[in-house]
């Protein structure tokens, strides 16, 4: 069933109305009809059923038949820290952490991050990554639009980074694979974890000084080395298996 996005849709609503870009991908790419069916999300968790009702130049109106909660969303608010890459693999990080089941995503100026955008092209940028957040919502179905925030400098990422419950950060662990394993199955039954990733040139170790400061949990991956587009959609595809198989349990 085709998806769509109408912020503010409430329980005691009747029908909602679809304006914008939709009503074109509506009427002329998927060619809907009064009486075709399309689920509305209301970007915070919620599904609605609907049977189209009118079709114009300027708006879709659809009858609202069925209210559910979404089952995509994890229990877990997941906020990936990304290290800014270079070229356009932050395209692709937004799009894959997305699909896992990321919260929000935060781009990251760290000290060994190679690309700087002067604050014109960071809002060029910040508008397009939430496009590709958003597209990404859709394909995968979820029941909201996750949230990519503005690039942040590494310090003020740690400072946000205290309001999360739990902090990881993939990184040369002594600890061993099974420590780290025990880190996610503990990160799996908090309610709000950030996950820090290095750029291409990996952590500056003051940054990992900090983050321990703070609180995190240094983890291991593995005995391969990973790149930075890798490692991060790694560790939310383990903490995403480990909170549904816990729903599971539950």
């Amino acid at each position: 069933m085709h998806r769509f996005y109408v912020p503010g849709v409430a329980e005691a609503d009747k029908s909602v109305i679809i304006d914008g870009e939709d009503v074109n991908h509506i009427k002329n790419v998927l060619r809907l009809r009064a009486g075709d069916e399309i689920t509305v999300g209301d970007g915070s968790g919620r599904d609605y059923t609907c049977i189209i009702s009118e079709v114009s130049e300027e708006r879709v109106i659809a009858d609202i038949i069925d209210i559910n909660d979404n089952a995509a969303e994890l229990a877990c608010d997941i906020t990936l820290f990304q290290g800014l890459p270079k070229n356009d693999k932050m395209e692709f990080i937004i799009e894959k952490a997305v699909e896992i089941g990321a919260t929000s995503i935060v781009p990251v100026m760290m000290d060994r991050s190679v690309v700087k955008f002067d604050d014109k092209k960071k809002i060029r940028k910040l508008e397009r990554y939430n496009l590709i957040a958003e597209s990404a919502s859709k394909q995968s179905r979820r029941g909201i639009i996750p949230e990519v925030k503005n690039f942040m400098q590494m310090k003020e990422a740690t400072q946000f980074a205290k309001t999360m419950d739990m902090i990881i950060v993939p990184y040369e662990s002594a600890e061993g694979m099974d420590y780290s394993l025990e880190v996610f199955k503990k990160a799996a039954s908090m309610k709000k974890v950030g996950i820090f990733i290095g750029p291409e040139g990996g952590f500056a170790d003051k940054e990992i000084e900090e983050l321990k400061k703070e609180g995190a949990y240094i983890v291991s991956l593995g005995h391969r080395i990973l790149r930075t587009e890798t490692a991060g959609l790694t560790s939310l595809s383990i903490l995403s298996f480990l909170i549904e198989t816990k729903k599971i349990d539950d």
